[in-house]
């Protein structure tokens, strides 16, 4: 592991042309991003298209969530494999086709199947622009880039919350789902065009195919590194509060139960955005000067998350003050900057030839949770008449099982990660400069 001011042997150089290509690949995902949770701003209007009841509805996002969840270990292993370009525009090409699939659905069941689509799509990007930051950049700048390549995701979010909502209520459905569909040959083009998978002189020792045992192989001995489990955890626990918020559930309660307008509700959920954005900028300078800051950091943003679901659940009275929901919608906006602390413990555990595998187990907890949540509170609503209270109160059961597996698993880490270090030490005495 580097310090900050170091750069080991064999790193990649960095600078503009890394960060030119890596913008390319950034760019596929703040699309992907964008159609991911532009059902979050159209779930009222889904519900009037398609004549569902709220467990129906949250069936979109936790099919969508159960695809992505599910392909993450296998994306790992493409990417390994295949490299970024390919996979990223695969991933293109299948989350493109599904917004405008779900533009034109005429009934629920080909609108599931188009969201389907899309979360298989959506699946191949994140771990793809994580491998392509790896490299592109030295290892010190890993968590910065990594806190960054979220950022742009979270501003996909914002472009759902601002421009999907407005074109929904002006042009609508069909028109606004399939005009945003136009982003994605957009991106596919300039992917085609200028990303290439690692800079020249960089390029990484080719993985030959050998059979569903060397797949296994690799999927056991990520699991078996304390730091894979550790990162699969903080991200299971710190992500799905704001992803259920932002994807589904965050407008109506802000409608239903809090009595908002939703003009003024799509202002919170911009805000929870425009937090997470600010914070994933400081998350990510801390991390890069202060290692030991990263579990702090995690454990902070949990406690903080239930601190705020907690006073605003139990406000006693119809509806909590606007300051409380603000307060709540900035807190929220650190779940997704937190969940990129997970990275931070799986990317140094495994080496380069399993660092997609690794990425995709971690990457797995906080969409399995979110999934989970959002089932959880959609069943919840239904079977309470739509008390809020009772569903939202889902949250709490996750983040409490997600932080003891950490206390759990974090001086197993701690320790492996020490002996890492000193056998890195060791070597590079070794190693001519």
């Amino acid at each position: 592991m580097s310090s900050a001011g170091t750069t080991l042997p064999g790193d990649p150089p960095g600078g503009r042309r890394a960060i030119a290509v890596w913008g390319v690949g950034v760019a596929v995902y703040f699309v992907a991003v964008i159609f991911r949770t532009s059902l979050g701003v159209a779930g009222l209007d889904a519900v009037e298209r398609f004549h569902v009841g709220a467990s129906a509805l949250s069936t979109f996002s936790i099919l969508q969530l159960l695809v992505y969840a599910g392909m993450q270990i296998p994306v790992g292993l493409l990417v390994d494999r295949l490299g970024t370009k390919k996979v990223l525009g695969i991933g293109v090409v299948l989350f493109t086709v599904g917004q405008l699939g779900f533009a034109f659905s005429p009934s629920y069941g080909t609108a599931l199947a188009s969201r389907a689509l899309l979360g298989c799509g959506d699946a191949l990007t994140f771990i793809s622009v994580l491998r392509l930051g790896t490299r592109w950049f030295p290892a010190r700048r890993g968590p910065l880039v990594a806190q960054l390549a979220g950022l742009a995701g979270m501003a996909g979010n914002l472009v759902s919350t601002l421009v999907i909502a407005r074109l929904l209520h002006g042009i609508g459905w069909t028109a606004a789902f399939a005009g945003s569909a136009l982003a994605g040959v957009v991106v596919l083009v300039l992917l085609l065009l200028f990303l290439k998978d690692h800079p020249e002189g960089h390029e990484p020792e080719p993985v030959p195919h050998r059979g569903a045992a060397y797949v296994r192989r690799q999927i056991a001995a990520s699991w078996r590194e304390p730091g894979t489990r550790l990162g699969l955890w903080v991200h299971f626990t710190t992500q799905f509060p704001a992803m259920v918020f932002l994807l589904l559930w965050g407008l109506p309660f802000l409608v239903e139960a809090q009595g908002l307008t939703r003009a003024t509700a799509g202002e919170l959920l911009t805000l929870v955005v425009l937090s997470n954005m600010v914070v994933g900028l400081v998350y990510g300078q801390i991390i890069a000067r202060h290692h030991g800051a990263r579990l702090p950091l995690a454990l902070t943003t949990v406690g903080a998350t239930a601190v705020l679901w907690a006073a605003t659940l139990a406000y006693p009275a119809e509806h909590a003050p606007m300051w409380l929901l603000i307060v709540l919608c900035v807190v929220l906006g650190a779940c997704g900057p937190a969940s990129m602390i997970g990275f931070d413990f799986s990317r140094p555990a495994n080496p380069p030839e399993r660092q997609g595998t690794a990425s995709g187990i971690t990457n797995m907890g906080g969409f399995v949770a979110s999934m989970t949540t959002l089932l959880a509170i959609g069943v919840l609503l239904d079977a309470t008449g739509d008390d809020y209270t009772v569903a939202f109160s889902a949250v709490f059961v996750l983040q409490a099982l997600g932080v003891s597996q950490i206390l759990r698993l974090r001086r197993r880490a701690a320790k492996r990660e020490r002996e890492r270090l000193v056998a890195s030490r060791v070597s590079s005495v070794h190693v001519p400069v």
